[in-house]
């Protein structure tokens, strides 16, 4: 394993031995938990103070371009959210993909594997919902490229950021939306992004949601993409999840399907 992948492994195990060693100075009840996953919409919920929550998850992509076909599969992306205070989480992302390239059923010399930037934030509560004013929270966060493999290294730092906004409609149903811009450390040029979702409780254990979310290169022109898919509750400290989606733009993406767990720490 190279010392860049150990030491981005060793940093997480860290936060989650952190979690851990608090358990025993925390025993108030808590929301059920709210996660970022596995939609492409970030919740404007924070983890509450002191607590640790672990989202993990895989997913598998496809895009067929000039008769090159491309299969991204993800065996493991996580992303580590830490209640600092009542309005700031703490948050660290990492993912481990391998992209292989197929034309007319070959695999092609072309392939990538490894670890992609890891990326460190932070997300800030702005309001809370009140009437028709929804509730609003800030992210952003920092790419670091001298920690990915070098298939992913990218030329410089990238940043990101982003608004969300959360309305509850009624007692089953809710929306929520982004609006932010990213930079990915290979162009200078910005990305404007998008996503709105809105969700539906099938049951107190079942959740639902439905997705439009997209980007707009400052050098291109609008990718559109949707997803759709279910959550479970184990408990109120664990949840489960499954979807899937595809582009709606020409050469955007063929095929996506994810799943995951999350889980709060401590219990």
């Amino acid at each position: 394993m190279k010392k860049q992948n150990f030491l981005c492994l060793l940093f997480m195990q860290m936060l989650i031995i952190t979690g851990y060693a608090q358990k025993e100075t925390i025993d108030i009840e808590y929301d059920a938990i709210i996660t970022d996953r596995p939609d492409q919409t970030e919740s404007s919920a924070l983890v509450p103070k002191r607590f640790l929550q672990v989202e993990i998850g895989t997913f598998y992509e496809t895009l067929e371009l000039n008769n090159i076909k491309s299969k991204t599969t993800t065996f493991n992306t996580t992303l580590l959210r830490y209640g600092l205070l009542d309005n700031l989480e703490l948050r660290v992302g990492l993912s481990n993909s391998e992209i292989k390239h197929e034309f007319q059923g070959n695999i092609v010399n072309s392939k990538e594997s490894g670890f992609s930037p890891l990326a460190i934030g932070v997300k800030i509560g702005v309001t809370e919902e009140k009437g028709v004013l929804p509730e609003i929270a800030f992210l952003s966060h920092i790419n670091f490229p001298f920690l990915a493999s070098q298939d992913f290294k990218t030329k410089s730092t990238g940043i990101d950021f982003r608004f969300s906004f959360a309305h509850t409609l009624n007692e089953k149903s809710s929306v929520g939306y982004n609006l932010g811009m990213a930079w990915d450390g290979e162009i200078t040029t910005a990305n404007y992004v998008y996503t709105i979702a809105y969700g539906y409780s099938i049951s107190n254990k079942i959740g639902a949601f439905i997705e439009i979310y997209g980007d707009l290169p400052e050098d291109s022109h609008f990718n559109h993409f949707w997803d759709t898919g279910l959550t479970y509750l184990v408990s109120d400290t664990i949840q489960l999840d499954v979807s899937g989606g595809t582009g709606l733009s020409k050469n955007t993406q063929d095929l996506y399907v994810s799943t995951g767990i999350s889980f709060r720490l401590p219990k």
